[in-house]
């Protein structure tokens, strides 16, 4: 799996434990709903400054987005 479906995967999966919509997490990380929906669909690259707000937004370490365990 190449690391922007791993990244989203991981984002939906993070999204639904914390009981967030795409819309709330979106908001909580300063970032539009489609972009977050993009990066969970692995069809957008991410930045690094999104990367790191999504990390915040979801109260986990950025590393955790791209792990593949």
């Amino acid at each position: 799996m190449d690391l922007v479906s791993l990244l989203g995967k991981n984002v939906r999966a993070l999204r639904d434990q914390a009981g967030l919509s795409q819309e709330e997490l979106a908001f909580r990380a300063s970032m539009k709903r489609s972009y977050l929906s993009d990066l969970e669909r692995g069809t957008r690259n991410p930045s690094v400054r999104a990367l790191g707000r999504l990390a915040v937004a979801l109260g986990v370490h950025p590393s955790k987005l791209l792990d593949d365990g």
